[in-house]
Parts: structure tokens; C-alpha cells; sequence
């Protein structure tokens, strides 16, 4: 990718947590990225089968989940990503998801990740906590050896003790010798796993420090997972950044993105 080429950006909330909430987010994302120039792709989360505990919330389910994502793209126009937990899951969310996306928690499993990339779709993999970032090109094989669609790599952060996790910048450049699109998961990289009891904790204040240094060190996207009211959001609303916030960053790391072309 050309140093001068613009980043493009992920985002949208968590999960779904009603139609509405949704379609008003991504309408603001579209407006946002629309008037910066940005490649935009919306996401959104039909179903979080990983969540901490049984009585964490884990979204409509794939049917109303699709549907609802399909709105979105049917309204404002938008690519839409979600993720899937299941082979059985593949078929159904290939017909309405521009771009399929592996758990990282799923990163290795073989038989997902090769029934995902058969269907000709986009593929972006979260790169697992627990794996180095030059293990992802045993994954990326997989992907490969079945479909000639370009994957994506996304580094959400490796763990580092107990309901910790950091980031190592290198991994962007290593990752990108496969020659896939590197993105960088700013809100999921700041997360705390598991660190609030019976769910997870995070640091959002330090996403935005995340996501201009993933930048200056060269990543092609940026993953934020955005909210409304990130403090009563029903998933992830700790790591999750206000959507007010979000027009100042985009600014920022357009910014540094022109810097880094000088």
C-alpha cells in the first residue's frame, strides 16, 4: 500500500443492541467519513458468543442481527462486517456481509476459516491474543490455499499477564510481509479481558494513543468500536469510544497520514 494511499476506518458499535441505535450511529460514521475522505466499512456484531458470563448480553441472534445489518447497508449505502462463530452461521451471513470476520478467539480454526473464505468474500482475521504476529501467516495460508481473496489482519493486542493486554507496533510491519492490509484494532487493544468479574474492563482514554501511533507506524486501517453512551452500552462500552470523540481523531491520523507522505 502507498504511503500516501488513505487509511480506511472500521467502526460502529460492539453488537446491535436495537435497530434504531444502530442506524443512527452508522448514519453519523457515513456523514463523518463521507466529509474526511475516509474509506468507511460498518460494524456491528449480530451475535458475541465469547462474552465473560452467561448473563452478559449477547445481541439479537443472526436472523434479526442480519437484518438489521442489511438496513444499514440498504439505507446508507455502506459495507457492512460482522463476525461468525460457526460453520453453520457462514452460508446464512455470507448473503448479506460484504466482509466476514474471524473471532480472534477463532483465529486458528481451520474449518471456519476455510468455509469463510469459499464463499468469495472478503475475509478479515483477528489476530489471536495468545499468537505472535509472524504466526499469522500459517492463517493466512489457510485462507489462500481456497479462495484468491485478499484477507485482511487485524492486531487487537497480545496478552500480557492476567486481564491485560499490549501492544507491540512491530507486529504491524511483520504482519504486513504477507502482503495483506494490516488494520489495527485501537478499542479492543485497550481492553482488560475478563477484568471487571463477569465482564470485561478497558481503558478507552488510551485508544486514541493507540490508534495515532498504529497509524505513524504504518497501518491500512483502523478498527474503533464507537457508542453513543459507551458508559451504558450493553457490550464492550469500556473500551468503547464516545462517538463525539471520534471526528478529532480521524482528523489527527489523517494528519499524521499526510506527515508520513511528506
Amino acid at each position: 500500500m502507498k504511503m500516501d494511499s488513505p487509511f480506511f476506518l472500521v467502526s460502529g458499535p460492539c453488537v446491535i443492541e436495537d435497530e434504531a441505535v444502530t442506524l443512527r450511529i452508522a448514519a453519523r460514521l457515513k456523514a463523518l467519513t463521507d466529509n474526511l475522505g475516509i474509506p468507511f466499512t460498518f460494524k456491528a456484531s449480530y451475535d458475541k458468543a465469547n462474552r465473560t458470563a452467561i448473563t452478559s448480553f449477547r445481541g439479537p441472534g443472526i436472523q434479526d442481527g442480519l437484518r438489521v445489518l442489511d438496513k444499514v447497508k440498504q439505507t446508507l449505502g455502506v459495507p457492512i462486517l460482522s463476525d461468525v462463530h460457526r460453520i453453520s452461521e457462514v452460508e446464512t451471513a455470507a448473503q448479506v456481509l460484504d466482509v466476514i470476520q474471524i473471532p480472534a478467539f477463532l483465529c486458528r480454526q481451520t474449518d471456519l476459516l476455510l468455509a469463510v473464505a469459499k464463499t468469495g468474500k472478503p475475509v478479515n482475521v483477528k489476530k489471536g491474543q495468545f499468537l505472535a504476529p509472524w504466526d499469522m501467516v500459517n492463517i493466512v495460508e489457510k485462507i489462500r490455499s481456497v479462495s484468491s481473496v485478499q484477507p485482511m489482519i487485524t492486531e487487537r493486542g497480545v496478552m500480557f499477564g492476567y486481564n491485560n493486554l499490549v501492544v507491540d507496533f512491530r507486529g504491524i510491519h511483520i504482519m504486513q510481509q504477507t502482503g495483506c492490509p494490516v488494520v489495527f484494532d485501537a478499542t479492543h487493544s485497550v481492553q482488560l479481558p475478563g477484568g471487571a468479574g463477569t465482564h470485561s474492563g478497558g481503558q478507552r482514554e488510551f485508544a486514541p494513543v493507540l490508534a495515532r501511533a498504529a497509524i505513524a507506524a504504518g497501518a491500512d486501517g483502523v478498527f474503533l468500536e464507537v457508542h453513543e453512551d459507551p458508559d451504558n452500552a450493553l457490550c464492550d462500552g469500556p473500551n468503547s469510544l464516545p462517538l463525539d470523540q471520534l471526528p478529532d481523531l480521524l482528523v489527527q491520523l489523517k494528519a499524521i497520514k499526510t506527515a508520513l507522505a511528506a
